[in-house]
């Protein structure tokens, strides 16, 4: 049965993501969480398995502050002990859903969230709990239970970040204390402050009631406390280990896989093909976006921890992988997104000059400073984050007009809407429902774009509405440069003849196995947008601390597996933790507070960064919105 959204629905009728079995250790019984029960296995004891639940809730998680919470988990701790241990009365299971009215005054959800799947266990298995209390029945307990704490905010979190812990030392101003919470699941908190799309706001529960909270600038706020205060990391590596490790790229993924292993006291050598450190941030995220001295300083913490990188290093040209096995006891590919998907139309292999390879081949060269000229009048080709960081780069490059043609509506775009926002106050022109069909070009020099109206159809497998050619419709936008950003490629020809198995998608990306993100090859990891295709920095950085984590265990136990909190983690995710049709019992009124913005005429022109610092003391206030959303999961295992 699953009662998680009232009521009682067999499992049968369900579409269940709760896995059969939890890692080498059994098969799962019941799930117990904020919002009710699953019971897979009618041998479960669910009475114990609810005296269990709530006393580790009582020891391990409730934090005592308030006295509805720290005394109300405990009555219920005692009650379901002394019932499970034959001394209950009927009068108690009175007690235990009385409960329930004094949990709701409690300071946060998590004591209040705790009780509902306890007092869920009362209405449904009554006659258990009167076989405990007439002495008619014994404790059966599960082999193992299984528990974590989580929250909607972190579980959407990619890297899985303590946000009410960082938020909630935010609120007492302690911000170095906010930083090392952070750090413990990220360890670029001034690029993530900056430039992470906040998954996490979008399972924020205050959005429920008003807004929600600013979790990323949130984060940027204790980030920038440290190098505002001319501060310097804390961390100290474990004693330094016999295993070396390389790490290819040092992008999000390879940065956060290394900062990891070398905690633990592991020699890491990190390996990139460019310049400098930051992979697609250094070069695919203007400095008006993530300025490139607090990139810097972000991943110097790599060379303070006694890690070592190597530039203008590429796999498959400066070094192959066959070398870095004999040389390394393990390696970790975090070689990025680099290459340019084409747009499909005529005239794009000619080597017109003002066709640009992709937007990624454009940002990165004015990042580097490579000799590039900018015309006045440029077309970007697409509709995410890239193509409308083409479009603002353009403007600051010296294009007179800069035009984003892209085949869907606005509201189909998959760039985050501030990105388009701040992209229209800046005077970018926009050309929707149109589709390129031919490069025109005169004597070997774009002069214009063909493109054809589109209108759009039923939905696709993405979920937007699917564009079709209006026939007849072509005509011709005057240009004098195309950039085609319409997505990236992982670009694997460094695997070579010699890729030792290594097996690739038919996207072109690494494949990986049971979420170890182990390659087929035996000690060659990947992550990030080289095994998922281009994402965004927290799924890459949440990639590369779990390939650390269980590297670490390959290199000690001789086996890549995933441990408890992995398990958890994903059982979490494919069972979703936010409720977005959930009732918030709180009055609403207390509006998100929003950091100072260079206005668009004045920053459009220049690479200063256009998202001001938020005031410690407003950041405060909006910490204070938090509603310290924890619930407590736990699984028994059978």
């Amino acid at each position: 049965m699953d009662n998680r959204k009232g009521g009682e629905v067999d499992l049968a009728t369900l579409k269940l993501k709760l896995p059969e079995r939890y890692l080498d250790d059994g098969k799962v019984g019941a799930f117990m969480g904020w919002d009710g029960i699953i019971l897979l296995d009618p041998e479960t004891d669910i009475v114990a398995m609810a005296a269990e639940y709530m006393k580790r809730v009582q020891q391990n998680y409730c934090c005592g502050k308030c006295t509805p919470g720290k005394k109300g988990t405990r009555v219920l701790q005692d009650t379901l002990a002394r019932i499970l241990a034959g001394h209950g009365e009927e009068r108690d299971l009175e007690v235990i859903e009385e409960l329930s009215t004094l949990l709701e005054s409690c300071k946060c959800t998590l004591c209040m969230t705790s009780a509902v799947p306890v007092i869920d266990t009362v209405k449904h298995f009554r006659d258990d709990y009167l076989a405990y209390i007439r002495g008619e029945r014994k404790p059966k307990l599960a082999a193992s239970y299984k528990e974590k704490l989580t929250a909607p905010c972190m579980d959407k979190c990619p890297a899985h970040i303590d946000i009410p812990a960082y938020i909630e030392e935010i609120k007492e101003y302690r911000f170095d204390e906010s930083l090392s919470a952070i750090r413990r699941n990220m360890p670029i908190p001034a690029v993530c402050g900056r430039v992470c799309p906040h998954p996490c706001e979008k399972a924020c529960r205050r959005a429920l009631v008003d807004e929600p909270i600013s979790i990323m600038v949130l984060k940027r706020v204790a980030a920038d406390h440290e190098w505002m205060h001319h501060k310097q990391p804390p961390m100290v590596p474990a004693p330094r280990k016999d295993k070396k490790v390389c790490v290819v790229g040092a992008g999000p993924a390879g940065v956060t896989c290394a900062y990891y292993l070398l905690l633990e006291g592991y020699q890491v050598t990190i390996l990139d093909m460019l310049s400098e450190p930051g992979g697609t941030v250094a070069v695919g995220i203007p400095d008006y976006r993530m300025p490139r001295h607090l990139l810097r300083r972000d991943i110097e913490i790599i060379t303070n921890l006694g890690g070592e990188i190597r530039f203008n290093t590429k796999l498959g040209r400066d070094v192959s992988l066959k070398e870095l096995k004999e040389q390394y006891d393990a390696v970790f590919l975090g070689t990025g997104a680099f290459k340019s998907k084409p747009m499909g139309v005529e005239g794009e292999d000619e080597g017109y000059e003002g066709f640009s390879a992709g937007g990624i081949n454009y940002l990165r060269e004015v990042a580097l400073g490579e000799p590039i000229k900018t015309p006045k009048r440029v077309i970007v080709v697409g509709g995410g984050n890239t193509a409308i960081d083409c479009v603002r780069v353009a403007l600051r490059e010296g294009a007179e007009e800069s035009i984003l043609v892209y085949r869907r509506t606005r509201h189909e775009m998959p760039a985050e809407s501030y990105e388009v926002d701040d992209a229209e106050e800046e005077n970018v022109q926009f050309e929707f429902l149109r589709n390129p069909t031919r490069l025109i070009a005169e004597n070997g020099k774009i002069v214009g774009v063909e493109v054809v109206v589109m209108e759009l159809g039923e939905p696709d497998e993405s979920g937007r509405r699917r564009p079709a050619p209006k026939p007849g419709s072509e005509y011709v936008i005057p240009c004098d440069m195309v950039i085609p950003a319409i997505g990236q490629d992982p670009d694997l020809s460094y695997l070579g003849e010699e890729d030792f198995g290594i097996k690739q998608t038919r996207w072109n990306s690494i494949v990986t196995h049971g979420g170890t993100m182990m390659t087929d090859c035996e000690g060659v990891f990947a992550g990030g947008d080289c095994e998922y295709g281009a994402m965004t920095v927290v799924v890459a950085v949440g990639h590369g601390r779990r390939a650390a984590r269980v590297m670490s265990r390959w290199l000690s136990e001789g086996k890549a597996f995933l441990d408890e909190e992995d398990a958890m983690e994903d059982i979490l995710n494919q069972l979703g933790v936010f409720d977005d049709k959930e009732q918030v019992g709180i009055l609403g009124g207390l509006h998100r507070e929003h950091q100072p913005k260079v206005a668009g005429a004045e920053r459009a022109h220049n690479y200063e960064e256009i998202e001001l610092a938020m005031p410690e003391s407003q950041a405060v206030r909006e910490a204070e919105r938090c509603l310290r959303c924890y619930r407590v999961a736990m699984v028994a295992i059978s």
